[in-house]
């Protein structure tokens, strides 16, 4: 094939000068990002820790996603930020500037490859798996001073063994956060021998045993905006999956509108929100963070969602309250997904309807909520205000990356 690749097109528009204003945005991803793994230093995933002597970045790519509090973006339907910020916090001697360069682009090229993926790929495969990796590799090449041929390889090398099956679903698992380890690992992986000589294929999206051939229908074509897409990335207020939050959004205004939400309830949303979180019966705490029924009953009977609200007492207690939940697809909200996750929320005759969620570009959370939130997720994990305080400067202001592993190496012993 003499033809330019997807990724050779790609790899020209990563290699273009990144502003300051994004450099800033970035920050407040990589504070978001650290205050997801510090909120989860209590999980079961972090007492495997005590047993294993592994790297750090192993257990915060991981923990990056314990909470569903990570970022997200809505048309490629995935998380960029646990896996490459845990893939750059590796505590090595670059430049912040250098860090957060290659940050943005990790981003870009994560969400490029995503957004391509079709219905037929997202009902199989994780696309923050599939597509997590050509992101962790593109960053670790750009961090090495990769020219455009090193990154078109590093993302061959991540590409030609990615995946990411979403059978985790339908059981308890860690698997969705073993998939960000993997992608981390593998993508890293991928760009460091990129960055060493190492070559990968041009044409590992669209060739004819390619990614596209093996998981897609009808891939979507890429596109190559002038904006960075890091300024699409939404930030998640509520710790349950963001299918969900349409819906609890919908379901506070009208709760403030009505007073309070007594008798039936009911949501409708897109199709895929019923696919995921259509689980009136949670079992566990991720079942819990995976069911609209019971987003809505802590709404209705509690306010303005909690992390203790998705957790075993929680559960037990809403029993009632999310049984008076009832979900179904609206085929408008879908028609306006992904690229807008909306919600209807009925209750007592009145009804609200949203497009667009709180955290979204269109409804932003502002700088001050992003760190309020950091600094709640922070003190869930355990940690005083001291150590908010130090992950907010570092974040915001810091100029040194190795301080951030120092710290996150502390707070993982």
């Amino acid at each position: 094939m003499t033809q330019e690749s997807l990724t050779e097109k790609l790899a020209t528009h990563l290699m273009r000068p990144v502003d300051e204003a994004t450099r800033q945005r970035a920050r407040l991803h990589l504070l978001d990002w650290l205050g997801c793994v510090a909120g989860a230093r209590q999980s079961d995933i972090l007492k495997l820790n005590q047993n294993i002597d592994d790297e750090v970045s192993t257990f915060v790519a991981m923990l990056g996603n314990v909470l569903e509090m990570d970022d997200i973006h809505r048309s490629s339907i995935l998380h960029p930020g646990p896996v490459i910020w845990s893939t750059l916090m590796v505590g090595q001697d670059y430049l912040m500037e250098e860090v957060l360069n290659a940050a943005v682009r990790g981003y870009e090229a994560v969400i490029a490859v995503g957004a391509t993926f079709d219905d037929k790929h997202y009902a199989y495969y994780h696309n923050t798996s599939t597509a997590g990796q050509f992101g962790a590799a593109a960053a670790v090449a750009d961090l090495y001073g990769g020219d455009k041929k090193t990154l078109v390889s590093a993302m061959g090398l991540a590409g030609s063994t990615t995946g990411g099956l979403w059978q985790m679903r339908n059981e308890t698992s860690d698997t969705k956060q073993w998939h960000i380890e993997r992608s981390m690992a593998a993508g890293g992986s991928a760009g460091f021998y990129a960055a060493h000589g190492l070559t990968g294929p041009r044409f590992i999206l669209e060739g004819p045993q390619g990614l596209y051939a093996a998981t897609c229908k009808k891939p979507k074509p890429m596109t190559f905006p002038d904006q960075w897409r890091i300024h699409e990335v939404s930030f998640k207020p509520w710790g349950a999956c963001r299918h969900a939050h349409p819906a609890i959004d919908a379901a506070l205004e009208l709760k403030a509108k009505l007073g309070s939400l007594d008798g039936d309830i009911h949501v409708e949303t897109y199709a895929d929100a019923i696919s995921f979180c259509d689980r009136p019966d949670p079992q566990s705490v991720i079942d819990a963070k995976f069911s609209l029924q019971h987003a809505v009953a802590v709404v209705a009977e509690r306010g303005v969602p909690q992390l203790v609200d998705f957790e075993p007492d929680a559960i037990a207690a809403l029993t009632d309250a999310r049984s008076r939940v009832t979900v179904s697809e609206a085929s408008d909200i879908t028609a306006r997904y992904p690229e807008h996750y909306g919600a209807r929320v009925t209750c007592g005759g009145e009804s609200v309807e949203l497009t667009d969620t709180l955290g979204d570009p269109e409804r932003p959370l502002p700088k001050e909520g992003i760190i309020d939130k950091a600094r709640a997720l922070i003190a869930w994990g355990g940690l005083d205000e001291k150590e908010a305080d130090r992950a907010i400067d570092l974040a915001l202001n810091g100029d040194d990356p190795t301080a951030i592993h120092e710290m996150l190496s502390e707070w993982l012993s």
